[in-house]
């Protein structure tokens, strides 16, 4: 059964900068792709990035491009989301999620398969 942790959420000022970890188990993580997902309070969860199996293809949603960095560890079984230039609007919950494919362009929450339990990122003004 394929297990997803995150950690690293918490409380940091706007223009501050957070690390979020994913740890997977139960399954061959370096295979396939991941992605990070956040819901803020009233609204939709929304796609923040995703990355492919290798590492090497990674795709950002326009509100965090060019501060936000998707990358994984395979030797770790972890990926991460490095924030940075943080805006009150970057508050929610963060979720992590895998797919059952190496690669998926997909940025639907519906395509992706297995979600962690999400951490809270709060950003004060």
């Amino acid at each position: 059964q394929v297990q997803l942790v995150e950690s690293g959420g918490g409380l940091v000022q706007a223009g501050g900068s957070r690390r979020l970890s994913c740890a997977s188990s139960g399954r061959a993580f370096s295979m396939y792709a991941m992605a990070w997902f956040r819901q803020a309070p009233g609204k939709e969860r929304e796609f923040v990035a995703r990355i492919n199996w290798r590492g090497d293809s990674t795709s950002y949603a326009d509100s965090v491009k060019g501060r936000f960095t998707i990358s994984r560890d395979n030797a770790e079984n972890t990926v991460y989301l490095q924030m940075n230039s943080l805006t009150p609007e970057d508050t929610a919950v963060y979720y992590c999620a895998t797919t059952n494919v190496a690669f998926t362009p997909s940025r639907s929450r519906y395509d992706y398969d297995y979600w962690g339990q999400g951490t809270q990122v709060t950003v004060s003004s």
